[in-house]
């Protein structure tokens, strides 16, 4: 079945988008960049981190929306920057510096929109709850051996050790997808396994 095709203006350049598609799709498809933090091709849109957040104007009305899961719509009009737009980056950029305040990737968009890293009470854990482990192992490859711990400000991931014992040490796909870097999640996986029981066995042996 052909999609049909919907015409959206993003940052003042008319888009021809296919109806189904997300505003960030359709401004990579024409390579105009928003930044996205839990956003990856092969998963479905999330919408946790809200670091896309856009502004949308449709029939005269404009709200804040988040790029990833907003989809596109005719006469829809973007801005992927506005003084809005920056002001929310940079607040979400300094909470989520406040618990991974060495990420290379948060450090480097901190710059951009003059985020302070020091904006908040350190509360390191290197997780920033992009979901991107979770939702890889779960959608990707199917293992469910990632998943989030605890609430609120105190949510992290954790492998559940009878699965990641089997099925990790020869994947590790989810690791380079950590925005906070692949040490954290190496961490974690190695802890899981050390506390597992009964003991972790090869099937060399």
């Amino acid at each position: 079945m052909k999609m049909s095709k919907i015409t959206l203006n993003i940052d003042g350049t008319e888009i021809e988008a296919s109806e189904g598609m997300t505003i960030l799709e359709a401004a990579q498809s024409v390579g105009i960049d928003i930044p996205t933090l839990c956003h990856h091709e092969k998963l479905e849109p999330y919408g946790g981190c809200r670091i896309c957040t856009v502004e949308a104007e449709v029939r005269g009305r404009t709200k804040l929306v988040a790029a990833c899961v907003y989809p596109v719509e005719k006469n829809l009009t973007v801005k992927t920057r506005s003084d809005k737009v920056d002001r929310i980056r940079k607040m979400v950029l300094q909470l989520l510096l406040s618990h991974a305040p060495d990420s290379e990737q948060l450090v480097d968009l901190a710059k951009e929109y003059g985020a302070d890293k020091d904006r908040f009470e350190k509360e390191a854990s290197f997780c920033i709850h992009c979901g991107l482990c979770v939702r890889y192992c779960a959608e990707v490859k199917k293992k469910n051996a990632v998943g989030f711990i605890n609430r609120g400000s105190k949510r992290e991931i954790n492998f559940v050790p009878e699965i990641a014992a089997r099925e990790c040490w020869n994947c590790k796909e989810c690791f380079p997808l950590c925005p906070t870097a692949a040490l954290q999640a190496a961490y974690v996986f190695t802890e899981s396994l050390v506390n597992s029981s009964p003991p972790y066995e090869t099937d060399s042996e």
